[in-house]
């Protein structure tokens, strides 16, 4: 193992989507070889043509890691090739919340195919506890591979925030193996990738670690919409008591309300636990009920916009509507289980003319997407702000609706007190 620390060896990547890409990049950085595998010929294409498809990538990266030797393949053999293969890949949820493990099932399966005695395979997607147990460790020793002999076999959970300026090799790595050994040589792996290793005793604390960490979030950002709504009806401005909470230096850390929570990690992680802990007959009340709170919010963001518009003698019904933002979060272009579309999908329910503003994103995905966008931000009756893109032109958003309904405070903010704004 003293070769993943010293030595020039080769990263192999399974899955180039936003965890996937920066890894490769992060490890070609580190001056090793990588090859980079996906199913998607199109991805593979738009890749080695130099255009990235992850923010967190820019051209100038991809392209300077293609020309000094970077290999993006649709060819699973090349993986034999090399020394630590990585596991990027989905991890959603079927129709009934349970983990949908057909990704990782396949990813796996595609390793076991082509690997080679002495390589470490580590597992990165977000997934339940004992995922390494239940379902790498067969389909690996069905192969015919035999752990800590020909395959070292380990689980680090990811962790990329799109869009914040931390990189890949910047952010703390958790590693656990499915054996001591295993843990011994994915450390050594990782030492090289990231400028700082936590060492946990076992696979499932480490697919643990990961769920507790957007569990967490997902539970006080449950707990502040409930007080948002409160807050409300109360006629009290639940932002100003943020930041007056806020200037605690203990003991308190800030969250702040919205029409939701999206992207793929915190409407879907808590679910993972939730799912294992029903098989142990375990309730998990928490989780259960910061679901609750967080999909009711694009329903309760609806409902507080047909108040501001009957208020003002006007239906939600052909109104128009201007959304601002559909993006999962700010300053990036990822709309995957964004709570601004199922605000947009309820407003369009209840009848009203919407339109989608959102420069990050583009109106290509926007159209994709089976949405209609806007050809100018002036002549709305309303505008709800769903994502507070930095690009944003506040201003003038403001001027071309008489109402505006701010669901992230975005306005405040940025010292603005435009009139006819109202907020979450």
């Amino acid at each position: 193992m003293s070769h993943f620390r010293e030595g020039g060896w080769t990263a192999g990547v399974v899955g180039l989507g936003y965890v996937g890409l920066p890894l490769c990049i992060t490890a070609w950085k580190a001056g090793l070889k990588v090859i980079g595998f996906d199913v998607s010929e199109h991805r593979v294409e738009e890749i080695t043509s130099g255009r990235s498809h992850i923010v967190d990538v820019s051209d100038e990266d991809l392209q300077g890691a293609l020309e000094g030797g970077f290999e993006v393949t649709t060819d699973a053999s090349a993986l034999s090739k090399a020394d630590a293969v990585f596991l990027c890949v989905p991890s959603p949820l079927g129709r009934s919340r349970e983990p949908d493990m057909s990704y990782i099932e396949s990813a796996t399966s595609i390793y076991a195919e082509n690997a080679r005695p002495g390589q470490l395979v580590s597992l990165e997607s977000t997934t339940y506890p004992g995922t390494l147990e239940d379902v790498m460790v067969p389909a690996l020793e069905a192969k015919g591979l035999t752990i800590d002999e020909d395959v070292y076999v380990a689980f680090s959970p990811e962790r990329v925030d799109p869009g914040n300026e931390l990189k890949t090799n910047q952010i703390p790595k958790v590693v656990g193996g499915l054996t001591p050994i295993s843990t011994e040589v994915a450390a050594a792996a990782y030492g090289r990738l990231v400028a700082q290793t936590h060492i946990v005793s076992s696979s499932k604390v480490a697919e643990m670690t990961k769920l507790l960490e957007n569990t967490y979030r997902a539970v006080n950002i449950g707990l502040v919409n409930e007080l948002a709504m409160l807050a409300n009806e109360l006629d009290i401005d639940i932002w100003e008591v943020i930041d007056a909470a806020k200037t605690k230096p203990f003991g308190y850390q800030a969250f702040y309300p919205g029409p939701g929570v999206g992207g793929h990690c915190i409407p879907l992680d808590p679910q993972y636990l939730a799912w294992r802990a029903r098989q142990l007959r375990f309730p998990t009340r928490f989780i259960d009920v910061a679901e609750q709170t967080n999909a009711a919010m694009p329903v309760y963001v609806v409902d507080r916009i047909a108040e501001l518009l009957n208020e003002n003698s006007l239906p939600i019904r052909g109104s128009k509507i201007l959304a601002v933002g559909i993006a999962y979060k700010p300053n990036v272009t990822d709309n995957r289980e964004s709570a601004a579309i199922d605000v947009v999908n309820e407003l369009v329910a209840r009848g009203g003319n919407v339109l989608i503003h959102d420069p990050v994103v583009g109106t290509k995905k926007i159209r994709d997407a089976g949405y209609e966008p806007a050809e100018s931000i002036e002549g709305h009756d309303l505008a709800v702000i769903l994502t507070d893109h930095e690009v944003l032109d506040y201003g003038g958003i403001a001027s071309g609706s008489p109402l505006i309904f701010d669901t992230r405070n975005a306005y405040r903010r940025r010292g603005m007190e435009p009139a006819g704004l109202h907020v979450l």
